[in-house]
């Protein structure tokens, strides 16, 4: 294992790393484009986009934020990519 130096990132690596597909439709509307605009621009690295796993009660749910310009899209998941609830739209 590599110990981390000040100022350095760390890396993690999770094991097994799952592979989650979402639908993109929903994920698209709330960022206020269309699904072949957003995979596009998503394909492009111009939609950064973050995962993160959920630990405890939240264990299993993945909660999967992309963000275009000003806007921001939220959406949790289980390990099935199954939406829990309806897409956060937010202003950044």
């Amino acid at each position: 294992m590599q110990q981390a130096k000040p100022g350095r990132a760390i890396p993690i690596a999770l094991n097994p790393r799952p592979e989650i597909e979402i639908e993109a439709a929903p994920v698209a509307a709330a960022l206020g484009l269309d699904v072949e605009t957003f995979l596009t621009l998503l394909a492009q690295r111009k939609i950064d986009q973050l995962c993160e796993r959920g630990t405890g009660d939240d264990a299993g749910l993945y909660r999967a934020s992309y963000y275009y310009r000003h806007v921001r899209a939220r959406v949790v998941v289980d390990q099935q990519g199954r939406m829990q609830g309806e897409v956060e739209r937010r202003g950044r």
